[in-house]
């Protein structure tokens, strides 16, 4: 019988050395996402997204990725949902990529504003009417009686904006992380991984170093 002691894998189809990555961890976690997205990996952008409440309670979580560029990770939420009550009291977060096929993880340490209410009405009206609907029926996280009076809600909205636009709720919106730290993960043989660490330096330029596996 196989037991959770037994479960192991070698990993070596690829590596990580210093030469080959980017100087800018930005730049260096597009061209893994990009390799991920040409591999057709199951929900690429999705990425665990942990928290902590003001008392340090931790949470983690999935999410999807929405955006990403020179300034941080997007994704959106409803602001009255868990991981928005942690982020009001600790806005502080941490995400995890991993992509097992390619045997990658990207581990991600920042900060977390808020996006603009622009930003969250375009990526907002950007999504199918169904998920609007869905998003604008939904008070995230708290209890309800049951399935059906999730479905009456969203029947309700449905109707109500049958022939018009759905407007932002305005508990929904974005968060973006700005990492000071990425690290990025690439398994080896004999569990001699590559681990390679970019800290941020107060005046904005990445350092880089190598972690023992």
């Amino acid at each position: 019988m196989t037991t959770l002691a037994d479960i192991r894998r070698e990993y070596a189809s690829r590596a990580l050395d210093e030469k080959d990555a980017h100087a800018d961890p930005m730049q260096q976690f597009t061209l893994w996402f990009d390799e991920a997205l040409k591999s057709q990996l199951l929900d690429v952008n999705a990425m665990t997204l942990a928290t902590a409440s003001g008392k340090g309670e931790p949470s983690a979580r999935t999410v999807l990725l929405k955006d990403v560029d020179e300034h941080g990770f997007v994704f959106y939420t409803n602001y009255d949902s868990t991981k928005g009550r942690d982020l009001a009291e600790n806005p502080r977060a941490s995400l995890l990529f991993f992509w097992a096929e390619l045997e990658r993880q990207v581990r991600i340490n920042g900060s977390v504003t808020r996006t603009t209410r622009a930003e969250s009405d375009q990526y907002f009206h950007s999504r199918p009417v169904e998920s609007q609907i869905g998003a604008a029926s939904s008070n995230q996280s708290q209890p309800v009686a049951g399935r059906s009076q999730l479905e009456q809600r969203y029947a309700e909205l449905a109707a109500k904006y049958k022939d018009s636009i759905v407007p932002l709720p305005a508990s929904w919106g974005g968060y973006r992380v700005t990492p000071d730290a990425i690290e990025f993960w690439q398994g080896r043989p004999s569990r001699l991984h590559d681990r390679l660490l970019y800290t941020r330096q107060a005046d904005g330029s990445w350092t880089r170093s190598r972690l023992a596996p």
